[in-house]
């Protein structure tokens, strides 16, 4: 109360002593009254006003607080973070990727800036033997034997991020990137939009809401389905059960960012918050589920199709691979998202106390697999924090046979990691529906970031498996990576993760014949 009446009395007397002088002395005064006489309005406002208690107590000076608060952010990140501090990526992950999508100098020099001795820190075993990988362009088949068009994926594709969500300038960048570097792009949830046709090859992603197959009513729409399924473009089809950023809450596309292009693309309303259920209606069971499975290989010619999810409840995936066994129908592939995993928009409990992490969601399938003699059968995608060759050949150990790159690949476009997602302000384009902050996304220039990116850390890749003595990904196994786990004691992922299965020779080939 003392502070706010000192305020008070303060600018009052202020406005006072220049208004006296305009009086006595020369009009002139009065100008001077511009910006005291506007801030005593406003102090006396903010005396009176009950929303906000800090400006009620300091009329003015409350204003520095919100001010800060909103810079906070970019502060931290320009001057205060180190270069390993910073979340969701640090300093170090954001810059090799920028360096690797310019093709400029990746190397670093004196040492490295991690503790190896701290809890957490991760190795993999070299070879005094080193091997060499004539072939960079690491890939896998996915499409079992129910497959009549099985596909040749690279090991490092475009995770699912849909138009609406990023801009047509971001999503145009990324498809042309993949189509330079002949790699995959998935659509996310959103559908199938113009600018997705670039020349890539897609991986159609059907969510809960159905957007791009469905009816008037929201339902899913066989025939719609069909007639983009079977597109040539469309090589693979993933049928999204949930995500890791926000597992069981569906997603969200912000009213500001559904202009009427990505509203008719959806079949949605535009200028709406569009809002993707929870749960599916075209099935609710793990035999429902398969049996849709088995609906969308058909109606999309017999293409490579599969589910993505994030582990929640273990017996529930235990319960869908008694459901593949009952019925005989196998997914082609199974694309497992880790909570750690990003996202545009989602609730802070979802993002941050929700979902298994990749890791341990990972080793759990993989393990689930073997016990049920279904890893022959099925393919593991991986999606949650991929941006480098190490961690590509760290969720290879765990079983993976590719990976996904969502946020990797923004920062190829030139994500400045803002956190603005959700605000349709993104200041580099790549998050945005406004017109004025995608077109300076210039997309002859990101979308050959995008490639060099790939192409880069495919490199990196190479050049691990080879100090490493891997002469291809089947010998990548999870007793040649460590970690720290306290003070005193270093694990293999073997012993992390596959302590109760046995000795896995390795992660792909190995798992097709193992038994639990």
């Amino acid at each position: 109360m003392a502070v706010r009446k000192l305020i008070l009395l303060t600018i009052v007397v202020i406005n006072l002593i220049i208004f006296s002088f305009g009086v006595v002395f020369t009009p002139r005064w009065f100008w001077l009254l511009t910006i005291p006489f506007p801030l005593m309005i406003l102090a006396f406002y903010n005396s009176y006003q009950s929303r906000h208690a800090i400006l009620r107590n300091y009329p003015i000076l409350g204003y520095f607080r919100f001010f800060f608060e909103s810079i906070r952010p970019e502060m931290r990140q320009y001057f205060w973070e180190s270069d390993t501090d910073g979340r969701p990526f640090n300093r170090r992950q954001r810059s090799i990727v920028y360096q690797r999508s310019k093709n400029e100098r990746e190397t670093v020099a004196f040492g490295m800036q991690s503790d190896p001795q701290a809890v957490g820190n991760e190795w993999v075993a070299h070879s005094i033997f080193p091997c060499h990988i004539e072939n960079h362009d690491l890939r896998t088949t996915v499409g079992n034997h129910f497959c009549k068009q099985p596909y040749s994926l690279s090991v490092f594709n475009i995770s699912a991020m849909s138009y609406g969500a990023l801009s047509k300038t971001a999503i145009t960048a990324l498809n042309k990137g993949a189509a330079l570097q002949n790699f995959a792009h998935n659509t996310g949830e959103g559908g199938i939009s113009p600018y997705h046709i670039n020349g890539a090859d897609l991986i159609w992603q059907v969510g809960t809401g159905y957007f791009g197959c469905r009816d008037e009513m929201g339902m899913f729409n066989a025939e719609l389905f069909a007639e983009k399924a079977t597109r040539p473009y469309v090589k693979m089809i993933e049928l999204k059960l949930s995500q890791g950023a926000k597992p069981g809450h569906g997603g969200i596309l912000p009213a500001a960012k559904n202009t009427p292009e990505v509203a008719a693309i959806r079949h949605v309303i535009p200028g709406t918050d569009v809002m993707s259920p929870p749960a599916h209606s075209a099935f609710n069971s793990p035999e429902g589920m398969v049996n849709f499975i088995q609906k969308l290989r058909e109606l999309s010619g017999y293409k490579p199709v599969g589910f993505k999810l994030c582990i929640g409840d273990k017996q529930e995936f235990i319960d869908i691979c008694h459901a593949m066994l009952t019925t005989q129908i196998f997914p082609d592939f199974i694309s497992v998202d880790g909570s750690e995993g990003g996202t545009g928009a989602a609730p802070l409990e979802f993002t941050d106390n929700l979902g298994m992490p990749l890791y341990d969601a990972l080793s759990f399938i993989t393990t689930t697999l073997i016990k049920f003699g279904l890893k022959k059968h099925i393919k593991l995608i991986v999606s949650g924090r991929i941006v480098t060759g190490f961690d590509l050949l760290k969720v290879m150990a765990l079983g993976a046979d590719a990976c996904y790159s969502a946020r990797g690949m923004m920062f190829a476009l030139g994500c400045i990691q803002a956190l603005k997602c959700n605000e349709d302000v993104c200041p580099v384009g790549v998050a945005t529906q406004r017109p004025h902050l995608y077109k300076a996304l210039d997309v002859e220039d990101k979308y050959i970031r995008v490639a060099q990116f790939h192409r880069n850390t495919l490199r990196a890749t190479v050049e691990i498996m080879e100090a490493c003595g891997f002469k291809t990904m089947d010998d990548v196994s999870a007793d040649k990576f460590f970690r720290k786990v306290d003070s005193i004691t270093t694990l293999s992922f073997q012993e992390i993760y596959f302590r109760d299965t046995g000795k896995l020779v390795n992660s792909h080939s190995a798992f097709e014949t193992q038994e639990i």
